[in-house]
């Protein structure tokens, strides 16, 4: 508790957790404020029906059941940065600008990824409207108040884009992180209420709700283990002589985390599972008996539950390892350490050195992607064997609120530590 403390004793960094508080504060607010026009009284039972739809819900903090102004929340800005990050793939000036140019090169990648966000936020504003109103949520609404939603709502999303921004600046935490964060913690007494309901009434067994905390329980022990867990790679320095002096010849190590990629692999997965029924009800405009075709294959497809928790699972891998492809790059490493004079004992330095941290990277990275996965569908089997569709959120919202609250803490004590300060064990 008194090292905890001394987080409020440090002029600057009680500022910044003040400043994040606040931008949290407002984001909740915005999320309370409805779309003009609307009645959210009747969203619940989609919501409740749709299990994409209630994924959304919650990491929006609720925004989407209040049919709120940012209903859209971060998910716009996820997909502008999946398809920019892609496009590194395809076009060698996007990946020499996000990998060789620095901070400024890296700066100009996150502001093209800005600008994409605001079509696609359109683009998903306009599908949610004609997703709600199919459902007959919204009155059809004329063509200047489906205009004016969808300017509201895609303003909105940048603004919860700007806030991120905002926080993350303060360098405790991931801003988008932060917020998918607070919308599933904002939830969660909300959860636990309703549990308590179906529990006085008979709906849920005792024993179920102990099966839920148990597997809680475990999931947050296997979020710690595996976020924590890391393979050290030994790397010696070469003695250099320079003047009169002797440098190097010391020991340190490389260390590889386990899963390279946090909770990004989910949020990508989860963006990727909506796209279609965004496109189904854009299509609308080219013609409105397509899309209702395209909405019914969408919904019966992904009402599978089968197909749904293999989809999901087989993204959240190859979303793992996409994102620590592009986030660690073997070549590059190696490059580091053939520069610093470092070498991988019994490894040739360059090609080699390449080789050995990229079958490495790729093995551990293997455990990593399966337990993602795991943990993502884990709410389906959890289902699947209970019947109980009120615990089918826990898994993947339990493994972003305890990787995001590591992740926070880490950054936090680096701040502690820079001060001079005891961070935590």
């Amino acid at each position: 508790m008194e090292r905890f403390l001394q987080i409020f004793k440090i002029k600057d960094l009680r500022k910044k957790v003040f400043i994040v508080g606040g931008l949290l504060v407002v984001y909740r607010i915005l999320a309370a404020i409805p779309v003009p026009g609307v009645d959210s009284s009747k969203i619940k039972d989609i919501l409740s029906s749709n299990q994409l739809l209630g994924f959304f819900n919650v990491f929006s903090g609720g925004a989407l059941s209040n049919l709120s102004i940012i209903m859209l929340s971060v998910a716009p800005y996820i997909t502008s940065t999946i398809i920019m990050q892609l496009l590194t793939m395809i076009f060698p000036n996007l990946k020499a600008m996000y990998y060789e140019e620095g901070s400024a090169g890296r700066a100009k990648f996150n502001r093209l990824s800005r600008y994409i966000t605001v079509p696609l936020a359109a683009v998903q504003a306009y599908g949610f409207i004609n997703i709600l109103t199919s459902q007959g949520l919204i009155s059809p609404l004329s063509p200047f108040d489906l205009i004016r939603n969808v300017i509201i709502i895609t303003a909105g999303s940048l603004v919860v884009m700007w806030i991120g921004e905002l926080i993350s600046e303060q360098k405790i935490g991931n801003g988008i992180s932060f917020i998918i964060f607070a919308g599933i913690v904002s939830s969660l007494p909300r959860e636990a209420q309703q549990l308590v309901l179906n529990w006085n009434s008979g709906t849920i067994r005792i024993d179920l709700i102990l099966l839920f905390l148990a597997v809680a329980i475990l999931v947050i022990g296997g979020v710690v283990f595996i976020q924590e867990g890391e393979r050290r790679i030994p790397v010696s320095y070469a003695k250099r002589v320079r003047g009169n002096k002797l440098y190097g010849g010391a020991s340190s190590y490389l260390p590889l985390k386990v899963n390279q990629a946090g909770v990004i692999p989910i949020i990508f997965a989860i963006s990727i599972l909506l796209f279609p029924q965004f496109i189904a009800q854009f299509a609308t405009i080219i013609s409105p008996s397509l899309a209702v075709k395209l909405n019914v294959i969408v919904t019966q497809f992904f009402n599978n539950q089968l197909i749904y928790g293999i989809i999901y699972f087989l993204l959240v891998v190859v979303f793992t390892y996409f994102y620590t492809a592009v986030t660690f790059d073997p070549k590059e490493i190696s490059k580091n350490l053939q520069r610093a004079g470092g070498f991988i004992a019994g490894i040739r330095p360059g090609e080699s050195t390449t080789d050995y941290l990229g079958k490495v990277i790729n093995r551990i990275t293997f455990s990593g992607a399966l337990f993602l996965g795991i943990i993502a569908i884990l709410p389906n089997i959890t289902q699947a064997f209970t019947g109980v569709s009120s615990l089918s959120v826990g898994g993947t919202a339990l493994l972003i609120v305890v990787a995001v609250a590591l992740d926070t803490a880490r950054q936090i004590n680096s701040q502690l530590i820079m001060r001079e300060y005891e961070g935590f064990n």
